[in-house]
């Protein structure tokens, strides 16, 4: 995807220091939003999807995307929509997805620098987690009802997001970013068979390596030439982590197989790919994020392809 965001050009001497600063808020306002909609995580597909679950499947997807509702040169604060839908496809006769996972919510982005390449964010949102799904969430023997049974849970979530850009040669350059933040399911209605042994508030920390490439192309010579500037995501590797902080039927607080979520991804794309990679990532569930199999905890790998709003920038001179 492509994104241009179009900002008037004037240098420092023409403008007085309050004029100065005050067309720096304004631009940062809106060259901030490459930070937000960079920041969203990616989307994969991934065959067999987590090998090493409890259950066998044949095609995972996770779709996530954002939009943009708000995002003006007069505010430093943005708004936007997040969906997000993650299925498998089940290793079985109808290859069924049983109970998928919808997520939707809306973030407000409250801009904390004046830099985009030296970036500082806050975020706050609600969002809704559900699987479509209106049977009794627990079988009479008190299991979990996998099959038909229904999962809700409305939650806050805020985090504190920060990085830099650096370039490094005519090769290449990287950018550090990094997130900390809490989810807050306990404040909204969920489903109460899920009451005594959820994660209901989750501390959450990432960290993401992102290596670009740039490059000129020439498209004519003599003195009429001209180059087209392409700036390309090439690779990115990502380390996520998160621990269920609230009582835990059965758990103490430091369990950390059933309260510890982590997982580490590496994502690398072709010259020919776009804004496409290729996927592999290692981890452990100590709950299940894919709605009501929360209660499986179990190490995974994954591969498959992945792709989101990656940079992907041209420009001519």
């Amino acid at each position: 995807m492509l994104s241009f965001v179009a900002v008037p050009l004037c240098t420092n001497a023409q403008l007085s220091p309050a004029d100065s600063l005050k067309f720096k808020r304004k631009s940062a306002n809106l060259l901030y939003q490459d930070n937000y909609i960079r920041n969203v995580d990616f989307s994969y597909v991934s065959p067999f999807g987590e090998i090493g679950a409890p259950d066998k499947y044949v095609l995972n997807t996770t779709v996530k995307t954002i939009y943009m509702v708000v995002v003006s040169e007069k505010f430093p604060v943005a708004f936007a929509v997040l969906p997000e839908i993650t299925a498998r496809v089940r290793q079985e006769e109808s290859a069924g997805v049983r109970t998928p996972s919808y997520k939707l919510g809306g973030v407000f982005m409250f801009r904390l620098g004046l830099s985009e390449v030296n970036y500082r964010y806050a975020e706050a949102g609600f969002m809704h987690h559900s699987n479509g799904q209106d049977g009794p969430a627990l079988n009479a023997d008190g299991t979990l009802n996998t099959v038909t049974g229904n999962f809700s849970t409305n939650y806050i979530t805020a985090a504190y997001r920060w990085g830099k850009y650096k370039p490094r040669s005519a090769w290449g350059s990287y950018s550090f970013n990094h997130k900390v933040g809490i989810d807050l399911h306990r404040l909204f209605k969920f489903e109460k068979a899920i009451k005594s042994d959820y994660g209901f508030t989750r501390l959450n920390y990432q960290f993401s390596l992102r290596r670009y490439t740039n490059s000129a192309l020439t498209k004519r010579r003599g003195p009429d030439a001209f180059y087209d500037n392409i700036t390309k995501e090439v690779w990115r590797w990502n380390a996520d982590a998160g621990y269920a902080t609230n009582a835990i039927k059965g758990y103490g607080a430091f369990a950390l197989e059933r309260r510890l979520n982590i997982e580490s991804s590496f994502h690398y794309s072709f010259p020919f790919m776009g804004n496409s990679f290729l996927m592999g990532a290692i981890g452990y569930y100590g709950e299940d994020p894919y709605n009501i199999y929360y209660r499986n905890h179990y190490g995974y790998v994954r591969f498959g392809v992945s792709s989101g709003i990656s940079k992907y920038l041209t420009g001519r001179r």
